[in-house]
């Protein structure tokens, strides 16, 4: 039977927490056997788990039979691990150890050194943090979970989950893990280089910026052919200086920026209606159904498609 550890550490997020305990528990083998044993671990006997305590069976010792060792997201990703809990994880690394993380545990993993010149993700929200505090790591913020062999990260909590079964599928075959998708009546065809869905928003203009009533603007007219020579008369200077500014105040191009504006629109109207993409395409300001789907791929990482299906499925 493969053993699991569950390291929880303070201020563990409950979800992240309950996920991989359900998913491998539930999980059985063609014959009907478990194919888990699951143990939930911590450095002290007491874990703050925000809103409620929590009591861990087994202590830091749990690690050294683990064939997998999960480490949860915590409320508090910039809390760095304790030097008893890095000696842990590192030891278990040395011995061939599985490690897999969700969402901000990728920041446990990062502070252990387990991550440097690996690829790695985490929530998008705290991703921009984790490459800051942690530039050994190739951090990869638009996957749903990073499979490095030996060492795991995955996004939110719902990417949590899909990593869990892609290690059942890793570990069991394909038959085993759709049964356990079944079980949490989840999807087991979300694969980790999947998008997160999410487009994060580009850095504004700093608070009483010239470009701040520019970008309003631009924004309430995305569904515009507009050129740079355009917004450059509408800002009152020249196309070299303005994308200069543009450059220094939101770290990209006006055009670029537009771009990630249309894609915004453009996914509420797939989220909202039935259009179909040609007509959302063009009422977003694209020229073409073929460069609105290829802007929006590169911008949100999927198709127009798919992210309808993944936040429509139910219409």
């Amino acid at each position: 039977m493969h053993n699991v550890v569950v390291l929880a550490l303070d201020q563990v997020i409950p979800f992240d927490l309950s996920t991989p305990i359900e998913v491998f528990t539930r999980t059985r083998l063609p014959d009907g056997r478990p194919a888990y044993r699951v143990r939930v671990c911590s450095e002290h006997a007491e874990v703050d788990a925000g809103h409620f305590t929590l009591r861990a069976d087994w202590g830091l010792a749990a690690l050294a039979d683990a064939d997998t060792v999960i480490v949860p997201g915590t409320a508090d990703p910039a809390r760095p691990p304790s030097p008893t809990v890095r000696a842990a994880l590192c030891a278990a690394a040395a011995r061939g150890t599985r490690i897999a993380s969700i969402c901000s545990g990728t920041f446990v993993l990062a502070a252990a050194g387990l991550l440097d010149g690996l690829r790695a993700t985490t929530h998008w929200a705290a991703a921009d943090r984790l490459a800051a505090a942690h530039p050994a790591v190739e951090v990869d913020p638009d996957v749903l979970y990073v499979d490095n062999g030996q060492v795991l990260t995955s996004a939110g909590a719902a990417a949590g989950l899909d990593l869990c079964l892609h290690l059942i599928r890793r570990d069991h075959g394909s038959a085993v893990a759709a049964d356990a998708a079944r079980l949490s009546v989840m999807p087991l065809e979300r694969e980790g280089g999947q998008a997160q869905f999410v487009v994060r928003r580009e850095r504004t203009a700093p608070a009483g910026s010239r470009l701040e009533p520019l970008l309003r603007w631009m924004a309430d007219h995305a569904d515009r052919p507009l050129t740079v020579a355009e917004i450059a008369v509408r800002a009152g200077t020249s196309p070299r200086t303005l994308t200069r500014r543009f450059r220094e105040q939101t770290g990209t191009t006006p055009l670029q920026w537009l771009h990630r504006q249309r894609v915004h629109q453009a996914q509420h109207l797939l989220e909202t209606t039935d259009h179909p993409v040609e007509r959302i395409a063009e009422r977003v300001g694209f020229g073409s159904p073929t460069a609105f789907r290829d802007r929006f791929r590169r911008v949100a990482g999927t198709s127009p498609q798919a992210y309808r299906r993944a936040f429509q499925g139910h219409r």
